[in-house]
């Protein structure tokens, strides 16, 4: 889906369990508390147009009752991180090569808590939302998870 004039694709979400080894590796931070879960959304954002572009985005996770998730704040030293910046033309997050692009989840890390009550209210959706610069008028699209 395109929002504000970059092509964004969620590849996978998937809880995370740091006990495995692979999930380890995309995040060595504290496990979720009792009660509550880490989920990890899985994304590529690409400048499909001319010019250079920045991702001025954010993103949350919204259940059927209206609650929402904001990502946790990742390590500058976590290679998996979504981490927005300037685009050339077809240039992406994660960049082509990288670890996070060659993984098999194939994007950059967007890492979420949030209470195993939330998943009663599915399905969860994520806002994906936009502008073109400082200015601009906030672009939003959802996409539904498959939690």
């Amino acid at each position: 889906m395109t929002v504000a004039g970059l092509s964004y694709n969620v590849y996978i979400t998937r809880e995370l369990n740091l006990r495995d080894a692979e999930d380890h590796g995309y995040y060595q931070g504290r496990e979720a508390p009792p009660g509550f879960a880490l989920y990890g959304v899985f994304l590529t954002v690409c400048n499909d147009g001319h010019g250079f572009r920045a991702p001025l985005t954010t993103f949350t996770i919204e259940d059927t009752q209206g609650n929402r998730f904001h990502p946790l704040p990742l390590p500058r030293n976590n290679i998996f991180a979504y981490r927005s910046h300037r685009l050339s033309h077809a240039a992406c997050i994660p960049q082509t090569g990288s670890p996070a692009f060659s993984a098999p989840t194939g994007g950059a890390l967007l890492l979420f808590e949030f209470p195993l009550s939330a998943l009663e209210n599915r399905p969860l959706e994520l806002l994906i939302e936009g502008r073109t610069s400082p200015s601009a008028p906030v672009q939003t699209k959802r996409v539904e998870l498959d939690i």
